[in-house]
């Protein structure tokens, strides 16, 4: 090799690492810390507090650093980073290099969530910022820290896990006992009194009632949303504007009736906190009379039956492949049956001549012709209407005898006696059971097996006829009660109004009449809620 070569041969000049400390102290590092506290109890809320002083002094006395800001969130889930504002903020900061280093006093401070906890410190760490656990003296910019960091995530998510699981043991405990907490700032209708209780709140009370009232009167949870929506009346709690789900959930609220019925939904996971319905997965349990109701509850029961009624219709429809939406619009497509084939009748406009006419046609010919229903009129509107005013009015001449004549069919059906015969049916079954008993011992002798065979058969027989009486009264008492509800409801209408129709009324119509069935071409028969019937001639022309 010439002088020539070994002077023009590389050389290579090995320049030391700088120490990472010396590097950053050349220029102050910006340093923030995040605290968190589980609760909003008063004794977290001081440690909160303490959290934010400890490290603004902390920061602010070290030479080296700057307070690059302190990110808390106070009283939030520490398992969701999305539901941590503050969190989301830092790291956004971080992002955007304003952060070099991250304080924090516990990995369970930082996240309960390990696939959160580790994706962020990951992440946090490929942009060369560290995050230091105090309680567990951890820099996650130290080598050798994965492995660490993972088993104590590990443990701080099991941890939440346990403290979810005794919440919840404690919320249920509290359901046991009866113990109710009503969310007032959502709760319309009703707000927290001086005392702590529920109290009604008259103004929100008028709309509750309101739309149980068009409930009643037939109107359909789109139209009772879209009436609320046109005068400005908006949702309590997020003020957002009504729609047919808001509606029902007041419908079926059982809190309207004084009642409360706890644990109607659980969480299913601590960590996305995601609730589901509670169908039968855990017990639930009924405080009845908790607080003053709004709604009475022969009205609330009858808007429930409303509600199934209407929902069995379509269900119903659906099966047979027919249409059997419930319709709002007119109370007699609801109310107007076929008295051949037993379908609805349903509203057409026929055009003939220029002309346009309002018929009724039951739903079975309309769609399937002479097939299955052979003979069923067509029945004028105008012929219809004027039929059912004057059936109504006939009712309201003689409503005190109707009056008289149903509330004795109802005490007809009410026997006072009911109670005493169940009972007696009862402990003669219970009397025949005790007989059953010594019987079977006597059927293993053999002299006695065939006639104590034949008394225990005897016996069997007679305790099945009681079992049924008692289910066949009981049915017949809870009919009963129900004709009387419908009943003092029709009569409660009449007897306070006193009025006299002069043309149709379909809420009229919804809260009187039970059904109205075509007889014939020239015929109809109006029954009333509560079983008093009108029959009613018309004029047809179709």
């Amino acid at each position: 090799m010439t002088e020539t070569d070994v002077a023009n041969k590389p050389k290579i000049i090995v320049i030391p690492a700088k120490n990472r400390d010396e590097i950053r102290r050349k220029t102050r590092l910006k340093v923030a810390a995040y605290c968190r506290v589980s609760t909003d109890q008063e004794e977290q809320e001081s440690s909160y507090e303490a959290q934010i002083s400890y490290y603004t002094e902390k920061i602010k006395n070290n030479s080296e650093w700057a307070l690059a800001g302190i990110f808390a969130d106070e009283g939030i889930t520490g398992t969701q980073a999305k539901k941590r504002p503050e969190f989301l903020k830092m790291i956004g900061l971080c992002r955007q290099r304003k952060i070099d280093l991250i304080l924090t006093k516990s990995l369970s401070r930082f996240a309960r969530n390990t696939v959160d906890s580790l994706n962020y410190i990951r992440e946090l760490k490929a942009l060369g910022i560290a995050v230091f656990f105090e309680k567990e003296n951890i820099n996650t910019l130290e080598s050798d820290t994965e492995m660490m960091l993972t088993i104590m995530s590990c443990f701080a998510q099991a941890e939440s896990e346990s403290i979810s699981k005794n919440v919840s043991w404690g919320i249920r405990q509290s359901f046991k006992n009866g113990k109710v907490t009503l969310q007032f700032s959502r709760l319309l209708g009703y707000r927290k009194g001086a005392d702590g209780n529920a109290e009604i709140d008259s103004d929100e009370a008028k709309v509750v009632k309101e739309i149980f009232r068009c409930y009643l009167e037939g109107m359909s949870l789109n139209l009772i949303a879209d009436r609320l929506n046109d005068r400005g009346l908006k949702t309590k709690g997020n003020g957002s504007p009504y729609r047919k789900e808001v509606v029902r959930r007041i419908l079926t609220n059982e809190k309207y009736v004084g009642d409360a019925l706890l644990q109607k939904t659980f969480i299913t996971d601590c960590i996305t906190k995601k609730s589901r319905k509670n169908n039968g997965e855990l017990p639930m349990y009924l405080v009845k009379n908790h607080h003053e109701p709004i709604i009475s509850r022969a009205d609330f029961n009858r808007v429930q039956e409303e509600i199934a009624r209407r929902s069995a219709k379509r269900v119903i429809a659906d099966k047979l492949g027919k249409k059997g939406k419930y319709s709002a619009k007119y109370a007699l497509s609801e109310l107007m049956i076929c008295g051949e084939c037993g379908a609805n009748y349903r509203r057409v406009t026929w055009t003939a001549k220029g002309y346009k006419e309002i018929k009724w046609r039951c739903v079975n010919r309309l769609m399937y012709g002479k097939k299955e229903c052979k003979c069923s009129p067509t029945i004028d509107e105008k012929s219809l209407h004027k039929a059912i005013v004057a059936a109504i009015n006939e009712f309201c001449d003689v409503k005190e005898d109707v009056a008289k004549a149903l509330r004795e069919s109802v005490y007809e059906v009410f026997d006072p006696n009911l109670n005493g015969s169940v009972q007696a049916a009862q402990q003669r079954i219970n009397e025949l059971a005790r007989n059953i008993d010594v019987l079977i011992k006597l059927a293993t002798e053999p002299e006695n097996t065939k006639e104590a065979m034949s008394d225990i058969e005897r016996f069997s027989e007679e305790m099945k006829n009681l079992r049924e009486f008692i289910e066949s009264e009981k049915l017949k008492s809870a009919a009963a009660e129900s004709n009387s509800e419908q009943l003092n409801a029709v009569l409660k209408r009449i007897e306070n109004e006193d009025f006299k129709l002069t043309e149709y009324d379909d809420v009229a119509v919804r809260q009187l009449v039970e059904r109205v069935v075509v007889e014939g071409k020239n015929c109809i028969t109006v029954r009333f809620k509560g079983g008093f019937e009108v029959r009613k001639e018309l004029y047809n022309d179709g």
